[in-house]
């Protein structure tokens, strides 16, 4: 070995201090490095996993999410459709309610109207009688008893045509001024019904227009003027 310029002994000497280093290095550095390593790919691993489940979970929440607002905005829409549905049915109810609460005032002030019409006209019947019987007086010539004033008066504001006696059913009167209790029921007896409605129109000026149906029977004064006034044309 001496001749080959190799020292046996410092041979011997390095071999054992490679292994002691290397027993040395693999124990204590290469083990503890393989184990870090180890670990690290273990826990580069498990962050992987943690990242994959965190990014899945994401995703979900994102999917739930849309559904969730999807929905909300599906709620939200037929929540504002019903509400306009039921402002619309208020509304429309609220219009009906109006239009019944004028309509009820209009016919109160029309039934006011009628009743202090009446009421004036009822206060003008005994002038208007007094009148048409001066001017019966003027034209016959002669003072009239109470009889016979009686019975012009009675002629003038309630005599029944013959032509409507005995119509029965639902009939209408139509007079110049408002008849009294026992003007209505004479007229109810010689109409024959008691289904009788009453009514005042002063513009017929005297006389009955009685309605049943469609049959009318006009009495009125006014009719009679008519009459004579084409007469005379």
């Amino acid at each position: 070995m001496e001749g080959l310029g190799i020292n046996l002994g410092y041979l011997l000497v390095q071999i054992i201090a490679f292994i002691v280093i290397y027993t040395l290095m693999t124990r204590f550095i290469y083990d503890a490095l393989i184990r870090m390593l180890s670990e690290r790919r273990t826990r580069i691993a498990k962050g992987l996993e943690d990242a994959a489940a965190a990014a899945t979970a994401r995703r979900n929440a994102e999917t739930e999410g849309e559904k969730i607002i999807a929905a909300a905005r599906a709620e939200g829409a037929k929540l504002v459709e019903d509400a306009r549905v039921r402002a619309d049915e208020v509304g429309k109810q609220i219009h009906a309610e109006a239009n019944t609460d004028a309509e009820k005032i209009r016919s109160d002030a029309r039934t006011a109207a009628g009743a202090e019409r009446d009421q004036q006209l009822a206060g003008l019947r005994g002038q208007v009688a007094a009148i048409a019987i001066a001017a019966a007086q003027k034209l016959i010539g002669e003072a009239l008893d109470q009889k016979r004033q009686q019975a012009l008066v009675d002629s003038f504001f309630s005599k029944v045509p013959d032509s409507a006696k005995k119509l029965g059913g639902h009939v209408e009167v139509v007079s110049a001024m408002p008849l009294n209790d026992a003007e209505q029921a004479k007229a109810k007896q010689e109409i024959g019904s008691d289904d009788v409605s009453f009514s005042v129109d002063p513009s017929i000026l005297g006389g009955l227009i009685v309605r049943a149906g469609d049959r009318v029977v006009d009495g009125s004064v006014r009719s009679g003027l008519n009459d004579l006034a084409s007469h005379l044309n």
